[in-house]
This record gives structure tokens, C-alpha cells and sequence, in this order.
């Protein structure tokens, strides 16, 4: 006897039978950006940022500037919970480097205070003025004397200070001068020095 096929039966009646349920679409959930009341983007700072706010403030901020700048590098984060809790764990560490940074530049300031005054040799000419009908010489450097210079010769007495923490109005120019310098170390801790430049091999002009 020939075998007869068996049909199968259509998926969904033409005659209001029932049909299959379509797979609902996957929503994918997004992190909703947060307006503030002024219509700007609100963040989470992760980091100090100036004219912004402070670590761990809930700031409004330009979209684009937060988009374009403050999330991408690093520098906040959109205030979620989940973001508010690694928030709160990263500043408990900061605040440990932070107070163990500040320990290190109290101890800083008070090696600096005790310092003599940094001796930094230039070569230097000789410079006669007419003043008053009196003639002045003067030693004046070849070049000049800035925080760069100064920065390196603290290091050689492995005191680490950088050149952006020498507060110098002018570079020196002159040599055989004793200048005040303000330091500025951070985290509101200054200190002072005095530099004295030296004219090295001085000739005449």
C-alpha cells in the first residue's frame, strides 16, 4: 500500500482561528540622561573640575559638555545608583592619597623653611649705566633665572618641588642678587625660599 503524506497543519487560520504570539522586541534600557531645571545635563563629578564643582557634586552642566568632555574623560559620570556607589568607594581612596599627599607636603614645607638660601651659578657680563651722572656696573646674566632653574636646583637637594609651584613675578636677570621666592605646594600649603645668584666666570663687555 502507498503511504500517504501526512499534511501539516497551517500555523494561523484564515478563519479567526488562532494564531502565534510574535516574540515581543527586546527593549534595551539606556542611562537615561537627567535634565536639570534649566534644561543642562546633570552629572556626577568623580573629580575636582574647575568653575564646575567638586568631587562628588551633583552639578548641571551644557550637554555638549558633558558629552563631549566631562564623561569621556573620566571626569563625571551620568548619577545612576550603581554609579553613585563605585562614586562613594573611589572617594574613600582619594581621601586616603589625598591626606597622606598632604602629610608629604607639610613635611615639605618644613624641610624647605629650614633651607639656606639656593645658590644657582649663571654666566654673566658686565653692564655699565649712566644714572645721575654716576656710572653703575651691574652683573647681568646671560640669560635668566626662572622656576625652571629653580625647580631643578631644589630637586639636586631632593626636595621635589615643580617648576608650576615657583611663584616668580620676573625671571632674574642680574647676578650677585638675593631674591624671595613664594612656593606654592598645594592643597593650600606654601612656603618661601630665598635664591641667590652667583655670576659664574663674570668677564668684561
Amino acid at each position: 500500500m502507498a503511504k500517504t503524506k501526512t499534511e501539516k497543519k497551517p500555523a494561523a487560520q484564515a478563519d479567526g482561528g488562532t494564531k502565534l504570539k510574535e516574540p515581543k522586541p527586546k527593549v534595551r534600557k539606556r542611562n537615561q540622561v537627567k535634565k536639570g531645571p534649566h534644561g543642562g545635563t546633570l552629572v556626577v563629578l568623580v573629580e575636582d573640575v574647575a568653575h564646575v564643582g567638586k568631587q562628588g557634586d551633583l552639578v548641571e552642566v551644557r550637554p555638549g559638555h558633558a558629552r563631549n568632555y566631562l564623561i569621556p574623560y573620566g571626569l563625571a559620570v551620568v548619577p545612576t545608583d550603581e554609579n553613585l556607589r563605585m562614586l562613594e568607594q573611589y572617594k574613600v581612596e582619594v581621601n586616603k592619597a589625598r591626606e597622606a599627599k598632604i602629610a608629604d607636603l607639610k613635611v615639605l614645607a618644613e624641610q624647605l623653611s629650614r633651607l639656606p638660601a639656593i645658590t644657582i651659578e649663571a654666566n654673566a657680563h658686565e653692564v655699565q649705566y649712566d644714572r645721575d651722572g654716576q656710572t653703575e656696573t651691574h652683573l647681568m646674566l646671560y640669560g635668566s633665572i626662572g622656576p625652571g632653574e629653580i625647580s631643578k636646583a631644589l630637586k639636586g637637594k631632593n626636595l621635589n618641588v615643580e617648576p608650576d609651584m615657583v611663584r616668580l613675578e620676573n625671571p632674574i636677570r642680574e647676578a650677585n642678587t638675593l631674591t624671595p621666592i613664594p612656593l606654592v605646594l598645594g592643597y593650600g600649603i606654601e612656603a618661601s625660599i630665598q635664591v641667590l645668584v652667583v655670576a659664574l666666570q663674570p668677564g668684561k663687555k
